[in-house]
């Protein structure tokens, strides 16, 4: 039987603008202004990472998930700047089905509207659909989260529905609808890729 490919374990991203890296624990130390600065950031996550308790948690669970190996966190290294700008990460990885989820995705308020996300799904994108040969990529968010929703979209995400009453929302019994899109293999070579490298 042949072996299932691994998931390279120190892959690193990059182009002119952006660098993503592995996330370590002692990034910590390069996120916390944000964590500390920009509590708002986290409004629609169940996982919070505001203050150093939270954001220490948060990456804590993420190398956790890492080396069950069914996520791979990356810290965002912004070029032009010289700085640090969020994370995000493939979860729910599932190599054998060639599927994967694209998401826990933030940057600090500064980074936001720059350009930056298109830079790193491309790379993302780019590296699950041609590295890893992924057949689907899936996204969520929760279905208030409009800017997040239409980030996804002008990358090319498709909509393909709502899951109902889907999670629990943070500290309140409101119970939150996830929204799901994705894009397929084929759409990435056909339209997608060529779509979204016009607009870096």
């Amino acid at each position: 039987m042949a072996a299932i490919f691994e998931f390279p374990q120190n892959t690193i991203l990059e182009d002119d603008l952006v660098l993503l890296r592995p996330l370590l624990e002692s990034d910590v130390e390069n996120l916390l202004e944000m964590a500390i600065n920009e509590p708002e950031t986290w409004e629609y996550s169940l996982v919070r990472a505001n203050g150093k308790e939270n954001l220490t948690h948060y990456i804590q669970l993420a190398l956790k998930a890492k080396a069950n190996k069914t996520e791979f966190p990356f810290i965002v290294f912004d070029k032009k700047s010289g700085k640090y700008a969020g994370s995000t990460r493939f979860y729910d990885i599932n190599l054998p089905f060639k599927t994967l989820q694209l998401g826990y995705t933030w940057y600090g308020k500064d980074f936001r509207g720059t350009g930056l996300n298109k830079h790193c799904k491309f790379l993302l994108l780019q590296f699950a659909f041609e590295t890893l040969g992924m057949e689907r990529l899936e996204f969520r968010a929760d279905n208030n989260n409009q800017r997040s929703i239409a980030a996804m979209k002008s990358i090319g995400c498709k909509v393909e529905g709502v899951l109902r009453n889907h999670m629990p929302t943070f500290g309140s019994e409101v119970r939150r609808d996830s929204i799901i899109l994705s894009i397929l293999r084929n759409e990435w070579f056909d339209e997608v890729k060529d779509n979204l490298k016009a607009k870096l």
